[in-house]
């Protein structure tokens, strides 16, 4: 049995639950189980509520959106306050569930002045003072910063309160509120008063505490966490005083969860939801599909060159991807950059080679499959090759995370020497912005019933053959996933062929290079977008190119509109986008650039009769004007899945490595290099302000509580924080946040009974629960992390659940945000992943066509339309301290760049 301290969290759907939890388990060294307010096994509330909390010590009611007044925004809190004295237990309310129990007592909760969001303020608390006798959760605790985020406070009363009579006063009850203690206060200068804000109370007569404050943010100072551990001194001497016994039945992990724990402590394996119990669906293996062993038992071989100084990525690729029609370059654009910090110049570029042939995976939200499609050799012969191409069905209770775990775990590639490359193969390829949506139970549809379109919202090519540049030690490796039953030599052959058509190649030994020299850095001299759409001038193509941009009136509503749901308490933060569309003739050969590269002749349509200045420039021209234009650590290129991507993202969302490390690097907060910010140091002093600061800030906490969800109590740290970085044409405010994934869960013991028994629990899911629930635990892995964090929450804002149904209704399109705030990346066969946001970018989709004439009516399969539609989204992040003004220059701000590549070439 077990007799641990335990804790039950009531969660509002906050994004920092995780960190709360996380404080409380490591502070406390209990174990603490996360039931949902609105959680469906309580349907006659009190009773069945009071079963349960019987076997727990403590309650605490976290943060979260919404209001302490509306039901559905509070749940089960509400229960809580009402409990009778038989079911009383000690309780802790955090911000909503702090705002719940003055609510409760009789309290009033309105706006404050402004909201107060990532805010760090004093707390002038009751400490030592000897008249509050016991519960006084601050005694001893000396005076700290703590981390606020509400927009509304508790009112009992303070304002009438004269000031000279403040100090005699603010310890003591209320009159008309006799059993509400005020424990902590801060104070906020209105530019004429001063606002208090009530920050802790205790009840007079029931256990019960608040802090509005959030103790688990990273900037609140540690000295802060005294006061939670004095709160559950004082519940566990309630405890004992009043002879409550807990009932220490096992745990209900139907109805709870938790986070993942040390060895020590038991792991439940449903925290990550969309991952959960791997074994009780049919694995791909189990499902018949013909493509169930694609890749499964291959091997692994390179060679590495010296890249010559001259060679960049775009080179390589116009050297050997003429032929191919599918395209994944990760492209370290800024490598070479010798202005900005080499913290954001990225080391290594990856080159998928012959995607056309890779066994590609495309999901689509809403759907029961996945689409898999590769090319097969059955046999010998030339009608050997055949293309395969089937769905899978991912069952009425799993999900496609579940059907990419089986696959990508079945390949991975036992342990080996370090190669020096950080991509030896595996999967590429990019995720939607909608995808994420699904993972946390918002409808990417919002309120339309059916996507009239196939587009897939997970797109994924299993390479095995690729080229990585290392830009720090001047090598490329070519390198090759072959199967283990096939001969060497053929894996030889190949790699000798790629490494003789570079050097053979004039670009490798004469240094010869198209002439792209057009596309020259100009961001700072390009003037804002024009206020209503218009058709770009000039002869050729580019007279026929219509640019749709946002129009800034309606832009300042939208954050207004922002503004009074953070107001209201909705939302802390929210990430606004809108998008601007380019309309143009279609290229009619998206390769073309590099058959022009290499002086090949046209292929397709782009015959002799073609003018080259009436013909668009192809997807490919379009990027080497981009990274030229706006260099950036996370570039990428990419034609896949019926997309054509083309970024230049500054952003890393996640990177993992093999034995656990990940890393997520949020970025909030954005200069544009000008003569008022000319420098580093320039930028620094405009970006350290409360409104920049409180943005990233924000983020971090969010981050930290999605590692969180994954790595476990304890695994998460912040090495680097509010840090201000340069770039090519802006400056921008990151934050890096690290999470250990927790070790792999210890064997399971053999039954005695069968000491000569198949292993058949291991490799299909591992250990039972050492509770005896019937449930296995298994090995987290970076993939668990990024289903987890999707979607970024750099692009939704915080409560991250909340924000993105608001900002889907702000928003209004009629489409999507598609690829823009998703992520592209890839996942190795080692166990490593490096994924970026896909901001700073444009799209577009090949099934998304405009015929001349038709009034601009959208045609799905275009195949024969003349025009094709390009998407470039652009936002920032919306918080109480923002202005319309200052909003809608920052979207344009970062819209310029991607934007300009349609005026230059």
């Amino acid at each position: 049995m077990d007799n641990h301290t335990r804790i039950l969290f009531l969660d509002a759907y906050d994004s920092f639950s995780n960190n709360i939890v996380s404080l409380l388990t490591t502070v406390l060294g209990a174990d603490v189980d996360i039931l949902p307010i609105d959680s469906p096994h309580f349907g006659d509330g009190e009773r069945q509520l009071a079963e349960v909390l019987r076997r727990y010590d403590a309650v605490v009611c976290g943060p979260g959106p919404g209001s302490p007044g509306a039901d559905e925004d509070v749940g089960l809190m509400r229960h809580i306050w009402t409990l009778g004295d038989a079911d009383l237990l000690p309780v802790l309310g955090i911000c909503l569930g702090f705002q719940s129990l003055v609510l409760s007592c009789g309290g009033v909760v309105r706006k404050l002045t402004t909201g107060l969001h990532g805010m760090i303020r004093p707390i002038d608390h009751v400490g030592d003072a000897p008249r509050l006798g016991e519960g006084n959760i601050f005694r001893g605790v000396p005076p700290f910063e703590a981390t606020l985020y509400h927009s509304l406070h508790a009112d009992i009363g303070q304002e009438s309160i004269p000031d000279e009579d403040w100090s005699a006063s603010k310890w003591s009850p209320p009159p008309h509120l006799p059993d509400i203690v005020p424990l902590a206060w801060a104070y906020e200068d209105r530019g004429g008063f001063t606002e208090r804000i009530l920050m802790g109370v205790k009840h007079r007569a029931r256990p019960f505490w608040g802090l509005q404050y959030h103790p688990e943010s990273v900037c609140t100072e540690s000295k802060g966490h005294q006061v939670i551990r004095n709160w559950f001194r004082e519940a566990m001497r309630w405890n004992r005083a009043t002879g409550r016994i807990t009932d220490f039945s096992p745990y209900l992990p139907g109805i709870t969860r938790r986070l993942p724990m040390h060895p020590a402590h038991t792991t439940d394996p449903s925290a990550q939801r969309q991952i959960k119990n791997r074994d009780e669906h049919q694995t791909w293996v189990e499902s018949g599909s013909r493509l169930a062993n694609f890749g499964v038992g291959y091997e692994y071989q390179s060679r590495v060159l010296d890249l010559p100084l001259h060679v960049e990525v775009p080179d390589i690729v116009e050297i050997l991807q003429e032929e191919q029609r599918e395209f994944i370059v990760l492209d370290s654009a800024s490598a070479k950059a010798s202005k900005i910090g080499s913290d954001v110049r990225g080391r290594y570029s990856i080159i998928a080679l012959d995607v056309d042939d890779a066994l590609k995976l495309q999901y689509r939200t809403g759907s029961k499959h996945v689409t898999a499609q590769a090319n097969c050799s059955w046999g010998s012969g030339p009608d050997s090759e055949q293309e395969v191409a089937e769905r899978i069905n991912v069952g009425s209770n799993a999900h496609v995370w579940q059907l990419l775990a089986d696959f990508w775990m079945r390949r991975k590639l036992p342990h080996q020497e370090e190669t020096g490359s950080p991509f030896l193969g595996g999967f590429m390829g990019y995720i939607t912005y909608e995808m994420g949506l699904e993972g946390i139970d918002v409808n990417p549809r919002g309120e339309t019933k059916h996507r009239h379109n196939s587009r897939p919202d997970l797109c994924f090519a299993w390479v095995t053959k690729s080229i990585v540049v290392d830009h720090l030690e001047g090598t490329l490796q070519v390198q090759i996933l072959f199967p283990s039953s096939s001969s060497t030599s053929a894996a030889d052959a190949w790699l000798n062929s790629i490494a003789d058509k570079l050097a053979n190649s004039p670009f490798w030994s004469d240094g010869l290079r198209a002439d792209f020299t057009r596309c020259g850095n100009a961001v700072s001299q390009q003037p804002t977008p024009p206020r209503t759409p218009m058709a770009t001038g000039g002869s050729g193509a580019r007279s026929s190119t219509r640019i749709e941009v946002p129009d800034p009136d309606r832009y300042e509503d939208k954050v207004r509109r922002c503004q009074e749901y953070i107001a209201a308490g909705d939302s802390y933060e929210l990430c606004l986008t809108d998008r601007t569309s380019i309309t143009r003739p279609r290229c009619p050969s998206p390769e073309r650039g590099l058959r022009r590269a290499l002086q090949l002749p046209p292929s397709g349509g782009g015959g002799e009769g073609h003018d080259p200045k009436k013909i668009s420039p192809s997807s490919w021209e379009l990027y080497r004007a981009l990274r030229t234009r706006q260099p950036a650590p996370f570039g990428s290129y990419v034609r896949l899945g019926g997309a054509t991507l083309l970024s230049s993202s500054p952003e890393r969302f996640l990177e993992f490595t093999a034995d656990g490390l990940c890393s997520m690097r949020p970025m909030k907060g954005t200069v544009r290099k000008s003569a008022a910010a000319p420098t580093l140091a320039h930028a620094e002093r405009l970006l350290h302000v409360p409104k920049e600061e409180a943005e990233n800030l924000m983020i971090v906490d969010l981050v930290r509580h999605d590692l969180h969800g994954v790595c476990g109590a304890g695994r998460v740290s912040v090495p680097r924080l509010l840090v201000v970085e340069e770039y090519a044409s802006v400056f921008q405010m990151i934050s890096v946040v690290e999470g250990r994934l927790p070790p792999p869960p210890p064997p399971p013991p053999r039954p005695r009974s069968h000491p000569n028994a198949e292993e058949e629990g291991v490799g299909r899911g591992g250990a039972s629960s050492e509770r005896g629930q019937g449930q296995r635990q298994r090995q987290y892995t970076g993939l668990d992390v990024l289903a987890a964090s999707l979607p970024p929450g750099s692009m939704t804002g915080a409560p991250k659940k909340r924000s993105c149904e608001i900002l889907r209704g702000i928003e209004g399109r009629s489409g999507e945000r598609g690829l823009y705030s998703g992520v592209v990346g890839y996942m190795d066969v080692a166990g490593r992943g490096d994924w970026s946001v896909t901001i700073r970018s444009l799209f577009r989709w090949d099934d998304e066509g405009v015929y001349h004439g038709d009034g601009g009516d959208e045609e799905e399969g275009g195949e024969n339309g003349t025009l094709e539609v390009w998407r470039i989204g652009a936002g920032g992040a919306v918080t109480a301290l923002s202005t319309p003004e200052g909003e809608r220059e920052e979207m344009f701000t970062k819209l310029r760049g991607p934007l300009g590549v349609f005026e230059e070439i």
